[in-house]
């Protein structure tokens, strides 16, 4: 099929790019954030400097450090693409320069994943900064280093990690990108789910919100989870952020420093002016998270597939081009999917909870459950193929031959086809 009359097509995968080819006069949409490019325009390193120079409606982090002893500062795990070689050192020289002796812990905000592992941790932060720095992993299931800060608005209890809530000085990092349910990561969401206690993450990702209108990409205004998630930052004293945005190649494009909800709100705004798409139907969605690390395993892969079902036309089948190089990522969600007779049956328990009931990874389980009910969708991974199909996924060997399945699937060979190489960057409207 290759030649002069054909296109050729690539996506991201892990650390590399599959292909696939399709006719010349073939209809294709390729659908990317317009204001996403190739690489940074300056230094990241000065791009992250003059944030923290110049914050946003907040005094400078050495300012709020001075005087202050016991420091934390929170960051993401190694799921997330947080660049925190670059951000972290910053921080703390900033921190060290106004309180040299701040004893500063750095809190890995796990939510309701696993621990980072070391070897983890040093792949994301630097092998020198682990060794060198005090870099422990929150947990959520510890009672005792867990205290409780009343109700959230949603009515659930708020539960946090003791060392932050004790701390004098409590500070994150972070990645904003649009989320497929809480509008956009970064900010408060550092304090929750980041830093909570189980039991406070899973009665704010209940069944109700999870299909509430304004639980979108793209939205804050209205969104219950949001609603939540500033309610447990401000509780928490979450003082000073500092989160950036990236390019398509993972390269910081922007950074904003400052306070926890109003540099948020400027770095959601950017990402919202460049990566708001039309929806451009077809009866082929080919979709990718957009490589390492965000498409390590199953569970992070299902956020490509839920972008890709904004923008497929009824009848239509999506193709999820994702390594998922940990397998399923999640054993709770693999054993429900495992489990269950049918993704309608799934659907229907998960109707039936109330919010206090709500399982671990329920609300994945619920909008992954609700597409599959609905559509096709084929998968290449590495992930061993019993694990894919017992979520309903349907393994495919390659991109190419995944194409060739899809074009069965919905009869014709030369369907109309739209790519999303980064699906988890746009918000399609």
């Amino acid at each position: 099929m290759r030649g002069l009359t054909t296109r050729e097509i690539k996506i991201p995968y892990g650390n590399r790019r599959l292909s696939c080819f399709l006719e010349a006069e073939r209809a294709v949409n390729i659908l990317r954030p317009a204001a996403a490019p190739a690489g940074a325009a300056r230094p990241e390193i000065e791009i992250i400097a003059e944030a923290l120079a110049a914050p946003i409606a907040s005094p400078p982090l050495a300012e709020l450090a001075r005087g202050k002893k016991n420091v934390v500062v929170l960051t993401s795990d190694h799921t997330r693409p947080v660049p925190s070689r670059l951000t972290l050192p910053p921080m703390l020289a900033e921190i060290r320069r106004a309180s040299p002796e701040a004893r500063i812990t750095v809190l890995i905000g796990v939510g309701s994943h696993r621990a980072s592992t070391r070897e983890e941790m040093a792949e994301k932060f630097g092998a020198d900064f682990v060794a060198r720095e005090h870099v422990i992993n929150h947990d959520p299931h510890d009672a005792a280093n867990l205290v409780s800060l009343g109700r959230l608005p949603s009515g659930g209890e708020l539960v946090l990690n003791r060392l932050a809530v004790e701390a004098d000085l409590l500070a994150a990092d972070g990645f904003i990108e649009p989320h497929q349910f809480a509008g956009f990561s970064g900010g408060r969401k550092s304090v929750l789910p980041g830093i909570a206690g189980l039991g406070t993450v899973l009665a704010s990702h209940n069944a109700e919100f999870t299909v509430h209108p304004q639980a979108r990409p793209g939205s804050l205004e209205g969104n219950p989870f949001q609603t939540d998630m500033v309610e447990a930052a401000r509780r928490a004293k979450l003082a000073f952020i500092l989160n950036v945005t990236l390019s398509h190649d993972k390269r910081v494009s922007a950074a904003f420093a400052g306070d926890m909800e109003e540099a948020h709100l400027a770095g959601c705004r950017r990402v919202l002016a460049g990566c708001g798409v039309r929806a451009a139907p077809a009866p082929i969605v080919i979709t990718s998270n957009g490589g390492y690390p965000l498409d390590r395993n199953i569970y992070q892969a299902t956020k490509s597939i839920m972008a890709a079902d904004l923008t497929t036309a009824p009848g239509g089948v999506i193709i999820a081009v994702n390594e998922c190089r940990d397998g399923h990522g999640a054993e709770g969600f693999y054993r429900t999917f495992r489990e269950a007779a049918s993704p309608g049956e799934l659907l229907a328990a998960i109707g039936k909870r109330g919010r206090e009931e709500t399982l671990p990874d329920q609300w994945v389980t619920q909008l992954t459950a609700s597409i599959l009910a609905r559509r096709t969708v084929f998968m290449v991974s590495e992930a061993p193929r019993e694990q894919v199909e017992a979520f309903g996924l349907k393994p495919a060997p390659g991109l190419q031959e995944a194409l060739a399945l899809a074009e069965k699937a919905v009869g014709d060979s030369r369907a109309a086809v739209t790519v999303l190489p980064d699906a988890v960057a746009l918000v399609i409207e």
